[in-house]
C-alpha cells in the first residue's frame, strides 16, 4: 500500500509517516518499481501501535523503545505516565482555578490582574506573616479586588490563629458569596475544616449567615452545633436555646452558653421561659450532679421573679453544691 493510501486509511498524515520513518519508528518494508514507499500489513499494524501508544501520552522516543526493546517492561512506564498525568492535571486545575478567581473579581485593567495574582500568591505563602499581611490588605473599598473563593479557601485551611482571625475579618467585609461558600465547608470530611467554617460564619453579618447558622443547629457535629448556637444567641435568635442548654448540661463551653442565654433573656417573658427550661433540665432524674450545678449557675444570668423563686427553691436542694450555689446567687441578687 502506498503512503497516500496508508494516510487516508489510518488518519495519520503522509508528513507524519515520513517523520516516523526518519526516526526509525515505522519504515516501509518495500519500494515500488518507481521508488515509491510501499507499506506491508505488518507496517500498518506498527503504525496503529505507534498511534495507540501516543494516545497514552508516550513520547516518540519512549514509543520506539517500547516497540523495539525486548526487555522493556510496560508496567513501570505506565506507572510513570500515571504520575505525570496526575501532576499535569493538578497543575492545570490550579491554573484554571486561578484564572476563574481572577475573572470573578472582574478586573478592569492589567493592574487589577497583577494585584489579584500577587494576592493569591501571598495567601498561598508558607510564611504566616505574609498570609496575614495579605488578609489585612484586603479592603471592601476596592483598593485590592476581593477574590472571595480564594479567601474562603484560605480561611478553611488556615491553622495559625492570628492569620485565621485576619482572614475572617477580611471575609466578613467581603459582602459577597462568603456565607454560601462557608456553608459548603460545613460538609467537609475534616472536623477542623468544619469548625473553621462555622467560626467564620459566626463572624459574617447579615440574614444569609444567620440562616446557615440556624441550619447548623441540626448538624451531626456537636462542635459545629455549639459554635452556631453561641453565634445565634449573641444575635438574639431563640432557636439556639435547646442547644445552649445541652451545652451547659454536657459541660461544653458552658460559661459561654450561659452568657448567650443571658442575652436571650431580653424581656420578662423570655427570662421566665428560660428559667423554666433550666429548671426542667435540673428536675430530670437523668441529669447528673455536675450538670445540675452548671444549670444552677446558669440561672445567674437570667433576670426576673421566676428565677428568684427558683433560686429560693434550689437553696433547699438535697444536693449541697446546688443549694450553696443557689444561696450565693440569691445573696448576689439581694445585694444588687
Amino acid at each position: 500500500m502506498l503512503i497516500g493510501e496508508v494516510a487516508r486509511r489510518s488518519g495519520v498524515s503522509a508528513r507524519m509517516l515520513r517523520h516516523y520513518e526518519s526516526l526509525g519508528l515505522v519504515r516501509p518494508s518495500g519500494r515500488t518499481g518507481s521508488g515509491y514507499r510501499e507499506y506491508s500489513g505488518e507496517d500498518i499494524r506498527r503504525i496503529f501501535h505507534v498511534e495507540s501508544l501516543r494516545s497514552l501520552g508516550l513520547s516518540l522516543r519512549e514509543i520506539g523503545r517500547a516497540l523495539d526493546d525486548p526487555g522493556f517492561t510496560p508496567s513501570s512506564l505506565v506507572a510513570d505516565l500515571i504520575d505525570q498525568t496526575r501532576e499535569r492535571i493538578a497543575a492545570e486545575t490550579e491554573l484554571l482555578t486561578r484564572l476563574r478567581r481572577i475573572r470573578a473579581v472582574e478586573p478592569t485593567d492589567w493592574e487589577d490582574v497583577l494585584q489579584v495574582v500577587a494576592l493569591l500568591q501571598a495567601l498561598a505563602s508558607k510564611s504566616a506573616d505574609a498570609r496575614q499581611r495579605a488578609a489585612l490588605s484586603l479592603s471592601p473599598a476596592g483598593e485590592v479586588p476581593l477574590p472571595v473563593e480564594a479567601l474562603v479557601e484560605a480561611v478553611l485551611s488556615e491553622t495559625e490563629p492570628n492569620v485565621a482571625g485576619a482572614l475572617r475579618w477580611a471575609l466578613a467585609r467581603s459582602g459577597d458569596r462568603g456565607p454560601e461558600l462557608l456553608a459548603e465547608g460545613l460538609g467537609a470530611p475534616s472536623a477542623a475544616v468544619r469548625e473553621r467554617a462555622v467560626q467564620s460564619l459566626a463572624e459574617m453579618p447579615g440574614a444569609e449567615a444567620t440562616t446557615h447558622l440556624r441550619t447548623a443547629l441540626a448538624h451531626p457535629d456537636a462542635v459545629v452545633r455549639g459554635h452556631a448556637a453561641l453565634a445565634l444567641g449573641a444575635r438574639g435568635v431563640a432557636d439556639a436555646v435547646p442547644t445552649l442548654v445541652d451545652m451547659i448540661v454536657e459541660g461544653r463551653n458552658d460559661t459561654e452558653a450561659a452568657d448567650a442565654l443571658g442575652v436571650l433573656a431580653s424581656d420578662a417573658d423570655a427570662a421566665d421561659r428560660l428559667a423554666n427550661r433550666l429548671l426542667d433540665r435540673l428536675a430530670l432524674p437523668t441529669t447528673e450532679a455536675p450538670a445540675r450545678g452548671r444549670l444552677t449557675q446558669a440561672l445567674a444570668g437570667i433576670p426576673g421573679t421566676r428565677t428568684s423563686e427558683a433560686l429560693v427553691e434550689l437553696s433547699k436542694d438535697s444536693d449541697r453544691a446546688v443549694a450553696l450555689t443557689a444561696a450565693y446567687l440569691l445573696h448576689l441578687r439581694d445585694a444588687g
